[in-house]
């Protein structure tokens, strides 16, 4: 063998070991059987993989394809991205010319509850693997998902509901800006802020109104919210998105005593709880859910992983911490390394 000819064997061998102890930590993490997870390596043969989430204006979503995009080079996979635009016409739309095309497997997340299930149901009996990100495409006993990837949304609405409350002496008043209603997730984070809030009755809460995920929607709530009421004491937002957005709008206004929350642990949110400008965010892991469907995919077509019976649950959450100033730069650093 020439020189040339082991180099390129040793760079193989490095890349394959390097997918294989990547696949294994994360199917781990998915509560995979240790030895089923070490069967799942990087592909031999170049797959081809459909992606969807809600729409790339969000954060959250961005980073989701950048790993997604990160883990398919490693485990030689091809994506090939439907953008959702934050709106369920559009995916739906986007959804239908993915059903259409012949796929090894597709990872998506839903705008909203049953808007997809019916091009998802064709990919489905077509036998792609299909693995739901974050919110569900209709209810697990509905549609044979070969996995559902999502984390805790009450707990990540209680938790940073309680951090707010805890605050704020437990009294006063808050406002609640929700995502789009017919999504899981943010139904989830709604009735954790609901449990948290209704074992203080000394909290009034003046507001719910949704803001779609849509940043200049929760803008324009903000604005007359900060004019309707003198005296707002804190705020929850289901994404950071919103929450900096309305922080833009209460520093035109010299309101930057409001106790800001959001969701997801975004970079520019780890930075604002950093300087105060947010009080806190809990991690909504974009990358483990993006790159766990990437190899529960990679599983799914060559190690021939099935669903329940040892191998991937069908149910896997994606757990997250809440983050104060104390451990955002930790925090920070493992997202740069697409680790959380």
């Amino acid at each position: 063998m020439s020189g040339t000819d082991q180099s390129k064997a040793s760079r193989r061998d490095l890349i394959q070991a390097a997918g294989a102890g990547a696949a294994a930590a994360m199917l781990g993490a998915m509560g995979v059987n240790p030895a089923m997870a070490a069967e799942v390596t990087r592909s031999e043969k170049p797959l081809k993989a459909a992606f969807s989430n809600a729409g790339l204006q969000a954060t959250w979503c961005a980073q989701g394809k950048q790993a997604a995009e990160w883990w398919g080079k490693l485990f030689n996979v091809e994506v090939t991205w439907f953008d959702g635009q934050l709106d369920a016409v559009k995916q739906r739309a986007a959804i239908d010319n993915m059903a259409s095309q012949k796929w090894d497997f597709v990872a998506i997340q839903a705008f909203g509850i049953g808007t997809l299930t019916q091009p998802v149901q064709k990919m489905i009996d077509a036998g792609i693997p299909v693995i739901d990100m974050d919110t569900l495409i209709a209810p697990l006993d509905q549609i044979n998902v070969h996995a559902f990837l999502a984390p805790d949304n009450e707990f990540m609405g209680a938790s940073v509901t309680q951090a707010l409350v805890n605050a704020i002496g437990g009294k006063g008043k808050m406002i609640m800006t929700q995502g789009a209603l017919g999504h899981t997730g943010a139904q989830g984070r709604a009735k954790g802020f609901n449990s948290v809030i209704k074992q203080y009755p000394n909290i009034e809460v003046l507001d719910t109104q949704p803001a779609d995920w849509d940043v200049s929607k929760t803008a324009r709530l903000w604005e007359t919210y900060l004019t309707k009421y003198p005296q707002i004491d804190a705020a929850f937002f289901h994404n950071d998105d919103m929450a900096l957005a309305a922080y833009n709008i209460m520093k035109a206004h010299s309101r930057t005593n409001i106790l800001i929350g959001g969701v997801d642990a975004m970079p520019p949110a780890i930075q604002a709880v950093s300087d105060g400008r947010m009080y806190a965010t809990v991690r909504n892991p974009s990358c483990r859910i993006h790159g766990g469907a990437i190899v529960a995919g990679v599983a799914a077509v060559v190690a021939g992983e099935k669903t329940g019976q040892g191998g991937i649950p069908k149910n896997v959450v994606t757990d997250g911490p809440v983050v104060t100033k104390a451990n955002a730069p930790g925090m920070q650093w493992m997202e740069d390394h697409f680790l959380i």
